[in-house]
């Protein structure tokens, strides 16, 4: 297949598109800047110009591939509007692809993070939450999923955890790596025991092929590899390896994503690697974080 993606030279973008070259598949890759595209020539892709916000190239490039598979997205977290018109963007992109694939039972792969519930670590079949600040997201994802595959779209959510990692860097632990480095101190909201979900970037790929080839219709699926984290925990880890103290600090120290850093939030993928015969085999979060994290 010759698959359409968004957001294909980013932390995860790139490992989803040598995963897919090396598996026989071609790709073509959304690229706003020269230097991007260059990055997707390099690795073997083909290339497309425009940006998230150029619907029209984005349903010409969606037309012309064999599926699409959307990771793209602004993460401009600096205030509640430029967040909001993040959202809106992606939607108009996510929909401008699902109406020009209806039809064709094409394959077409959402990113979408996981869920949380109260007191358990959340399935596959639980919802997307559709409050809070990026609650936008889960609502556009949910309606498209399902509207879509009524239109004959082979849609997928592939719902990643709050941390996606690779050499240390990546996801919730890397941004609690960034402000560790900008405050020297290793610092986490809460308690602290509240957990976060985390896959390796290339484990994660891994899924995002095997959607695209086997998924059905309106399926939701798990790139989850380390059920849940103790935030505490990755705060202790980068803090002995940047040699910083590590302590509690106040939820607005963490901006709009207060909330969510101090939700508890174990997602489980038992469904996802019966189903798909996924099984995660790159490093787990912390061991990455020990490896790799310098001072």
């Amino acid at each position: 297949m010759q698959l359409f993606i968004t957001g294909g030279t980013g932390n995860i973008g790139s490992a989803v598109v040598a995963e897919l070259l090396e598996h026989g598949h071609g790709a073509t890759v959304l690229a706003r800047s020269e230097a991007s595209a260059a990055l997707a020539r390099d690795a073997g892709a083909e290339v497309v110009r425009g940006d998230l916000a150029d619907v029209r190239a984005i349903r010409a490039a969606a037309d012309a591939a064999d599926g699409a598979i959307h990771l793209a997205f602004g993460n401009d977290f600096s205030s509640p509007q430029a967040l909001a018109a993040d959202i809106a963007e992606e939607t108009a992109a996510i929909e401008a692809i699902a109406e020009v694939l209806a039809g064709s039972d094409r394959p077409f792969a959402i990113v979408s993070g996981t869920p949380w519930e109260d007191g358990r670590a959340a399935l596959e079949t639980d919802p997307l939450p559709t409050a809070g600040p990026v609650g936008g997201r889960g609502a556009t994802v949910t309606r498209v999923l399902e509207d879509a595959a009524a239109r004959g779209v082979r849609t997928s959510a592939v719902r990643l955890p709050r941390t996606v990692h690779k050499d240390g860097s990546g996801g919730f632990a890397g941004l609690l790596t960034d402000a560790a480095r900008r405050s020297g101190v290793a610092g986490y909201p809460g308690t602290g025991a509240q957990r976060w979900p985390a896959v390796h970037s290339l484990d994660a790929a891994v899924l995002f092929r095997l959607v695209v080839e086997r998924a059905p219709a309106g399926s939701s699926w798990h790139a989850v590899q380390d059920e849940g984290d103790a935030v505490r925990d990755i705060a202790e880890v980068i803090g002995r390896r940047l040699g910083l103290p590590v302590r509690q600090l106040p939820d607005d120290a963490f901006g709009q994503l207060a909330p969510i850093f101090a939700a508890d939030q174990p997602a489980s993928s038992a469904f996802t690697r019966a189903e798909l015969g996924w099984t995660p085999t790159h490093p787990h979060l912390l061991e990455d974080l020990d490896r790799h994290l310098r001072p």
